[in-house]
């Protein structure tokens, strides 16, 4: 039975980029649908969704690897000011990107949502596979 001291870099590294391929596969299931059901517009904002839920994803891995490597004393570690300069321009587009999508687009904001919703659940779903492989 794997113990937490053992959760390495790799194992947290391996859980984000498994939870931004599931996440990438909802969506590419989804958004067909979600367009042949509620149309064109609600599609568009579920992917605009997911997108933004993605890069967080893969900025919160940026972040921990850069803090963890930090941490570690062992690597060569990038410039913090440069990834968190990064992290809140990334932030910032994100919300020009919200605005615009919501304001040009006449889709369903529920769409929206369960784009911005799916980075949590597949974070959740790869979590629990992971208890589930660290427990029994």
């Amino acid at each position: 039975m794997k113990t937490l001291e053992s959760f390495s870099d790799a194992d947290f590294k391996r859980t984000i980029l498994s939870a931004l391929r599931l996440l990438v596969v909802i969506t590419v299931v989804a958004a067909p649908v979600v367009w042949w059901k509620v149309g064109w517009q609600s599609a568009v904002l579920l992917l605009v969704g997911s997108l933004i839920s993605g890069s967080g994803l893969f900025e919160w891995l940026r972040l921990m690897t850069a803090v963890m490597v930090r941490m570690d004393g062992g690597g060569k570690a990038k410039p913090m000011g440069l990834i968190l300069f990064g992290f809140f321009l990334r932030l910032g587009l994100t919300v020009v990107l919200l605005y615009v999508s919501l304001k040009i687009l006449n889709g369903s904001v529920y769409a929206l949502a369960a784009g911005l919703a799916l980075g949590v659940f597949a974070l959740t779903v790869e979590g629990l596979r992971l208890m589930k492989a660290w427990t029994v």
